[in-house]
């Protein structure tokens, strides 16, 4: 019979266990602080049917996402989490209670060139705050603030957190009369950092935007200066348009709460060419990047917007939220061995028999496991430094030596695997010492 060579598929992610468990580490620290701040968990299916998954669709997307029929369904692989939180208040609104507050953290799939750090499946963990008609502005620093905590607690080094708002871009386009363009506009700022200043004002000037004008945009998009000195600058600029001035209003508040929250001025700044590619998005925006890191470009992004389930009911339910793209962090962050692991292994102790009936071990396992520490006994007939290999491979911290004498005495041998030290406890004596 020929074998069947085992592959995984290019953009895909698979790890060792010793990985995995660093990559759990991650997600679990994320989701804790979802949860601290009064998320809900939701987990929408990673198929649906693909008139709904595609209601807003066009363009790049429809381009990327993975599609197939099922005897007469179309269906579809989700290519965010976005769209089916849209689709699930929609679906149960009337059982939700709004502002509706929730955390998902799962699998996404996009047809994408695979490449280094780039995925086709990827873990992204999403929050978002839905409001039913409104949405109070201060929600929208407090996503700043869960950012802050969050990377504080993957302990990734220093950070900041780029906030803007897409009201202040709309309302100087509408002032110089590009409104028509101010999509592509706001799409060309956005990639200033990746294409440069004078690359910039030429894609602008393709757009037919007047010499004077594209170089406005870009004099407004350098603003310099202290979070307070840029906030004075936009407002000496004396823009005359109503969308401006709501901007700069709601950015004013949302500094004001950012700082409330306790977020340190030095973990956030205004930055003027922050707009989001996305077209959803309407009023504050935020990308974060690591300091020393910035060439790996935004590692958590997000913002307002207006209307998240316009494609599917007429009730208005505006909403803000962030994203972060844990596959492609995780690995960036390996590669750099910027991740702090808090503990190597799942078992906390291997328990190991030096008689034939396996018997006391098991019982001593079951104590152990029902204190609540991670326990592992090993059970094959091998010599005991093979066993005692196989407790440093995989990184367990304990070793329980079970032989005639432990049995008779009632105390057990606990090995520590990285000192190497040894002494004789009881099983409450261990159970204490382990937590």
């Amino acid at each position: 019979m020929n074998k069947v060579d085992p592959r995984t598929l290019p953009g895909f992610m698979e790890l060792m266990p010793d990985k995995q468990i660093l990559f759990n580490q991650m997600k679990e620290k994320i989701q804790k602080t979802y949860e601290k701040y009064g998320f809900l968990p939701i987990d929408t299916p990673v198929i649906e049917a693909s008139k709904v998954l595609l209601a807003k669709a066009g363009g790049e997307t429809e381009k990327q996402v993975y599609s197939f029929t099922k005897g007469d369904s179309e269906l579809t692989l989700r290519f965010d989490l976005t769209v089916p939180l849209a689709k699930y208040v929609a679906e149960y609104q009337g059982q939700l209670s709004f502002p509706f507050r929730r955390y998902q953290i799962g699998k996404v799939y996009r047809g994408e060139r695979a490449q280094r750090g780039r995925y086709r499946e990827f873990y992204q963990c999403d929050i978002d705050i839905i409001g039913d008609g409104e949405l109070n502005i201060i929600n929208d620093a407090e996503i700043p603030s869960i950012i802050y905590d969050v990377f504080n607690e993957l302990g990734l080094g220093k950070f900041t957190i780029r906030i803007n708002n897409r009201k202040i871009l709309n309302g100087i386009f509408e002032y110089i009369n590009a409104k028509e363009v101010s999509q592509d506009i706001m799409r060309i700022i956005d990639k200033i950092e990746k294409i440069g200043e004078d690359k910039v004002k030429e894609e602008l000037e393709e757009l037919n935007l007047s010499k004077e004008n594209a170089e406005f945009i870009l004099d407004f998009i350098k603003i310099t200066g202290t979070t307070d000195e840029k906030l004075e600058a936009l407002s000496k600029l004396k823009v005359e348009n109503e969308i401006f001035v709501k901007g700069l209003e709601e950015l004013k508040e949302v500094v004001k709460y950012i700082r409330v929250f306790g977020v340190p001025d030095d973990y956030f700044m205004i930055d003027l060419s922050i707009a989001r590619g996305l077209d959803y998005y309407t009023g504050t925006v935020y990308e974060t990047f690591l300091d020393e890191y910035k060439s790996i470009g935004s590692v958590c992004s997000g913002g307002r917007y207006n209307d998240l389930a316009g494609y599917y009911t007429e009730r208005k339910l505006p909403g803000v939220g962030m994203s972060i793209g844990l596959t492609r962090l995780f690995f960036v962050l390996d590669d750099l061995g910027l991740i702090k692991e808090n503990k190597n292994s799942i078992s906390d102790i291997l328990i190991i028999s030096m008689v034939e009936d396996l018997t006391p071990s098991i019982e001593v396992a079951n104590s152990l496991r029902k204190a609540g520490i991670n326990t592992e006994v090993y059970f094959d007939d091998k010599k005991i430094k093979a066993k005692f290999k196989y407790a440093d491979k995989l990184k367990i911290p304990y070793v329980i030596v079970i032989g005639e004498d432990e049995i008779n005495s009632g105390k057990l041998t606990l090995k520590n695997m990285e000192t190497g030290e040894q002494e004789q406890k009881t099983i409450e004596e261990i159970i204490e010492f382990i937590k």
